[in-house]
């Protein structure tokens, strides 16, 4: 088997992947926590406006995350809000580790 650059690559992504996947995971579920504590109201903005922006985990690997919120099933009733997180690796771009929680209007979240 011939070893070139590319394939060096895939094989460094997928090493690195595995070994930040659990870092990932627990930054996005810590992060996603803080909008749990938001209201309704404060989280319905960010249908208009995501929150985008960088943590460094404990490996020292930078991660970007983007929250944003839509409509669950209709206008004007449950929210969902996404997050999604990924290294800034070109696979993990394409495809970032996402969750999301779905709150009603008065508050409660649904299907926990």
């Amino acid at each position: 088997m011939v070893v070139n650059h590319a394939t060096y690559r895939i094989v460094e992504y997928i090493i690195m992947s595995r070994r930040t996947r659990n870092e990932a995971k627990a930054i996005l579920q810590s992060e996603l926590n803080k909008y749990r504590h938001k209201s309704f109201e404060s989280l319905r903005k960010l249908m208009e406006d995501l929150d985008a922006y960088e943590v460094r985990g404990p490996s020292g690997t930078l991660y970007q995350l983007e929250v944003q919120a839509m409509w669950d099933n209709k206008p004007g009733g449950n929210l969902r809000v996404m997050a999604g997180i990924d290294d800034g690796g070109f696979f993990s771009a394409l495809a970032p580790l996402t969750d999301s929680f779905i709150l009603t209007p008065d508050g409660e979240f649904l299907g926990e």
